[in-house]
C-alpha cells in the first residue's frame, strides 16, 4: 500500500510539473516549413522558412494560376513534340485539349507535359514563360524565388522559400477557378483529338485523410524531396501550410493544422462609432448612426497583438439623406492587417431645405459641387 501511495504520488507531481495541453507545437520531419494565416498573412509557426532550396511540382502553382489568370481555358490547344520528363498526363503529337483540362492535368495529376504546353501556348517558349512566372512572383513580393521552369523539375536556378510559397498559395486560393480545381478529387477531361475521356486523379492524399483541407499541390524529386502545400479551412479561418524535404508530409501537414487551429479565437466586438454626424442643408442639423451589423463576430488565429478599430466618417453630409444609406465605415485591424469591415449607416431621414428655405452657403456648396462632378 506505501509503495502504491508513494507512485501515485509521483504521478501527480509529474503531471503539475508538466502541464498539459490540448495541442503541444508540432514534431515535423520537415527540413523546412511554414503555417500563415491565408487572409492575414500571419505565421503561426515556421522553420528555415526563408531559406532557399528547390520545391519540385509545387512550381505548379504557379503555372495554373498563370494559366487561370490568362482568361484563356477554353482555347483549345494542340501538342506538339514535348520534350519534358517525368510524370505526364500522357499527352502525344497531335493530341487535342483545352487549357481547361490541361490545369486540371497539372494540379491533379502533376503532368509536366500539362505545364509545358501551357507554357508554350501562354508564351511561345518555357523561357518567355518563365518570365512571366518571375513577374507574377515580383507582384506576390515573393522576393527570394526564381522559376525556370513551368513544370518545377530541377535546375539550378529554380528555387524559392517556404514563406514565398506560401504567399503564392494566398493569392492563387483566393481565385475561385483556381481553388475549384485544385480542389477536386477526380476529373474527367475531354482529349478533343483523339477523341477520348480521361479521368485525373488528384495526388493530394490530405483531401480525403485531413478535416477540411481543399488544395493544393505536391511535388517531389531526388534534389527537393517531398515537397507539400496545402490549404484548409474550419471554424471560418483559413491555413496555408508548405513543407519542403519532408520524409512525412502528409502528418507534418495534419499536425500543423492541429496546433494552427488550436489556437484560433472567436470574439464578438461591437463597433465604436459616433452617434451622429452634422448634416448641411437638411431639416434636421444631424442624423443618427448605426452600423449593419450592431456587431461583429471575429475568427482569427490567437496572437499578442490587440484588435483595433478604425472609423472612416466625413466629417458631415449634405441632405438629403436616407435611412439605411450607407455613409462610412468601421475597419477591424490586428496589426496591419485587415480582420473585416462594417458599413456605417443612416439611422433616420433628412429631408432636403426647400430652396427658398436654404441659405447662401448650401447653395453655394451646391455650386461647388456641380462643378467637380
Amino acid at each position: 500500500m506505501l509503495i502504491k501511495k508513494i507512485f501515485t504520488t509521483f504521478i501527480l507531481m509529474v503531471l503539475l510539473a508538466f502541464p498539459v495541453t490540448a495541442v503541444g507545437f508540432p514534431s515535423v520531419s520537415a527540413q523546412r516549413f511554414i503555417l500563415i494565416d491565408a487572409d492575414t498573412g500571419a505565421v503561426i509557426c515556421e522553420k528555415e522558412a526563408d531559406t532557399v532550396c528547390s520545391m519540385a511540382s509545387t512550381t505548379k502553382i504557379m503555372t495554373a494560376l498563370l494559366a487561370v489568370e490568362s482568361g484563356k481555358l477554353d482555347c483549345v490547344v494542340t501538342a506538339g513534340k514535348l520534350l519534358t520528363e517525368g510524370t505526364s498526363i500522357g499527352l502525344k503529337p497531335g493530341y487535342q485539349l483545352t487549357v481547361e483540362a490541361l490545369v486540371y492535368g497539372m494540379l491533379l495529376e502533376s503532368g509536366n507535359d500539362a505545364a509545358l504546353l501551357t507554357a508554350t501556348f501562354l508564351a511561345g517558349s518555357e523561357e518567355n514563360f518563365a518570365v512571366m512566372m518571375n513577374e507574377r512572383a515580383h507582384e506576390l513580393g515573393m522576393t527570394s524565388t526564381n522559376f525556370v521552369t513551368a513544370s518545377g523539375l530541377d535546375s539550378p536556378d529554380h528555387y524559392t522559400t517556404a514563406a514565398d510559397m506560401a504567399k503564392l498559395a494566398a493569392a492563387a486560393i483566393k481565385n475561385e477557378t483556381f481553388r475549384e480545381i485544385c480542389s477536386s478529387k477526380t476529373k474527367t477531361v475531354d482529349y478533343i483529338e483523339p477523341g477520348i475521356k480521361v479521368t485525373f486523379s488528384n495526388h493530394n492524399r490530405l483531401l480525403r485523410s485531413c478535416e477540411g483541407v481543399f488544395g493544393i499541390k505536391t511535388g517531389f524529386t531526388k534534389k527537393s524531396g517531398r515537397c507539400l502545400v496545402s490549404a484548409c479551412e474550419r471554424e471560418g479561418i483559413t491555413l496555408i501550410a508548405v513543407t519542403l524535404n519532408a520524409p512525412d508530409d502528409w502528418n507534418d501537414h495534419s499536425k500543423l493544422y492541429d496546433y494552427g487551429y488550436s489556437l484560433a479565437k472567436h470574439e464578438e466586438y461591437v463597433p465604436r462609432i459616433p452617434k451622429s454626424v452634422t448634416v448641411v442643408g437638411g431639416c434636421g442639423n444631424s442624423v443618427a448612426l448605426r452600423t449593419s451589423p450592431d456587431r461583429i463576430t471575429l475568427d482569427y488565429i490567437g496572437s499578442d497583438s490587440k484588435t483595433t478599430q478604425k472609423v472612416f466618417l466625413p466629417k458631415f453630409l449634405y441632405a438629403p439623406i436616407k435611412k439605411g444609406e450607407v455613409v462610412g465605415r468601421v475597419q477591424f485591424l490586428r496589426g496591419e492587417n485587415l480582420l473585416a469591415e462594417v458599413p456605417i449607416v443612416s439611422a433616420g431621414n433628412i429631408e432636403a431645405l426647400a430652396e427658398e428655405e436654404r441659405g447662401f452657403f448650401s447653395r453655394l456648396w451646391d455650386k461647388i459641387k456641380d462643378i467637380f462632378r
